[in-house]
């Protein structure tokens, strides 16, 4: 992405007082800015590769898309990007939750769990209820039993450094 210095009042500006709340500029060794626009929620990180945003009042941004693949990773921050200067708000469709969130969440109840003691049975009281349990638990099928297993393994591994691997996943 390059930025051109704009008129204030040009059609295709960007006023940085207007993205201003959310706005955070680094600039690398090699002068190139890693602009974030974050809520503390949603995050849209640009890279300005060519020109500044800072020390302007007003821009032209110029975006670079190439090749199918990269162009197509490279929408989504730009339709966030483009949400946010027209609405002024992170506009939530374009921030879907991300279903890592969930099983992260259930890892941690389940580590806690542990620690403090409770059996497979009371994790699966605690994520399917006391009723389900009674009827699944000694039945015909370990279906529930072996998804209580799973979810201890894996609560397990990222209380054992697992969660670093969820630094190194690419996000869009």
């Amino acid at each position: 992405m390059a930025a051109v210095p704009a008129l204030e009042r040009g059609e295709d500006a960007l006023l940085l007082s207007d993205i201003e709340p959310w706005l955070t500029i680094a600039t690398d060794h090699r002068g190139v800015e890693h602009v974030l626009l974050s809520d503390g929620w949603h995050h849209i990180r640009l890279d300005i590769e060519e020109g500044r945003l800072s020390g302007h009042h007003a821009v032209r941004l110029e975006y670079r898309l190439a090749g199918l693949a990269s162009a197509d990773a490279m929408l989504c921050p730009l339709r966030r990007f483009l949400g946010l200067c027209r609405q002024r708000r992170f506009v939530p469709a374009l921030f879907p939750t991300d279903p890592r969130v969930a099983r992260g969440l259930e890892a941690l109840r389940i580590s806690d769990a542990l620690e403090h003691g409770a059996s497979q049975r009371d994790i699966a009281v605690a994520l399917v209820g006391e009723e389900r349990v009674e009827r699944e638990w000694a039945g015909v099928s370990d279906a529930l039993r072996s998804r209580v297993r799973r979810l201890i393994r894996h609560a397990r591994e990222m209380a054992g450094g697992g969660y670093r691997s969820l630094l190194l996943t690419g996000r869009k």
